[in-house]
């Protein structure tokens, strides 16, 4: 099994690194379809795994200034209490049923990254850069008060999404960094890497509370190893290729995958 996990790990944090996010999503059917866990176990294990990944993942991108640390810190912690309030409601939903959520996830997510990469290249880059435009304006007496509760719902949404599936959240984060904050499309996949880190902590403090899953800590520390590596490898692919390229081709596996967890149901 933990010849599986080098290769697993890797890809995932190639993933991770390179699109901001969607390791995780992956992350959990290949610890329960091949590493044969259960799906409580492996949505708990990918918090940790994936945490420690983003929290690598974001040294390459903070170097190359694409990291508003403020901006995500504040994100993070307003998504801690979805964090926790997922966590809660995963431990109380039938693992089939939670398996079967997770694919529906999956094919949501697919729609969401085509739809990403449909769009020109200059509708991207014309969000407005936090640095400039923050969230609450100099005026005096002024509040963007709308553009504070969206940034609100969506940290909230985003924890929820965390703590009940046991992902990141990165799939939600970038489009959600774009639209609440307004940041420039790499500056979002480099900040996502922090607000996941933050997120995946919450959720696993409140799973590892609870005592309801038993961890395989020899499994998870090879698994995060070489998503670690991947992670940075991810993070020169980011910087070279076709961001378009990367979301499709990962659109495509979302979709894959999703059907082969409708048609084989886990063990």
């Amino acid at each position: 099994m933990l010849l599986y996990a080098l290769p697993l790990g890797l890809a995932i944090g190639v993933t991770l690194g390179a699109l901001g996010g969607g390791g995780a999503i992956i992350a959990v059917p290949a610890l329960v379809y091949v590493l044969g866990q259960d799906p409580r176990t492996a949505t708990t294990s990918s918090l940790v795994i994936v945490g420690l990944t983003s929290l690598i993942a974001v040294v390459p991108h903070a170097r190359a200034g694409r990291v508003r640390f403020v901006q995500g810190l504040t994100f993070g912690v307003l998504g801690t209490v979805g964090s926790v309030a997922g966590s809660a409601l995963s431990a109380s939903v039938p693992q089939s049923i939670l398996l079967k959520a997770f694919a529906a996830l999956m094919l949501l997510v697919a729609a969401l990254m085509f739809r990403r990469a449909s769009r020109a290249p200059r509708d991207l880059g014309r969000a407005i850069d936090p640095a400039v435009e923050p969230m609450f304006t100099v005026r005096p007496f002024a509040c963007a008060c709308p553009r504070v509760a969206k940034v609100v719902v969506a940290a909230t949404a985003v924890g929820l999404i965390t703590g009940f599936f046991g992902v990141g959240g990165g799939f939600a984060l970038v489009p959600a960094l774009v639209l609440a904050l307004g940041f420039p499309m790499p500056a979002a996949v480099g900040t996502s890497l922090l607000v996941i880190a933050i997120n995946s902590a919450t959720a696993l403090t409140t799973r590892l509370g609870s005592g309801s899953s038993q961890l395989d800590w020899t499994l998870i520390g090879t698994f995060t190893g070489a998503a670690i590596l991947g992670s940075l490898l991810g993070g020169r692919i980011a910087s070279r290729a076709n961001p378009r390229h990367l979301t499709i081709a990962f659109a495509i596996l979302l979709v894959l995958v999703a059907a082969y967890m409708a048609i084989r149901p886990a063990a």
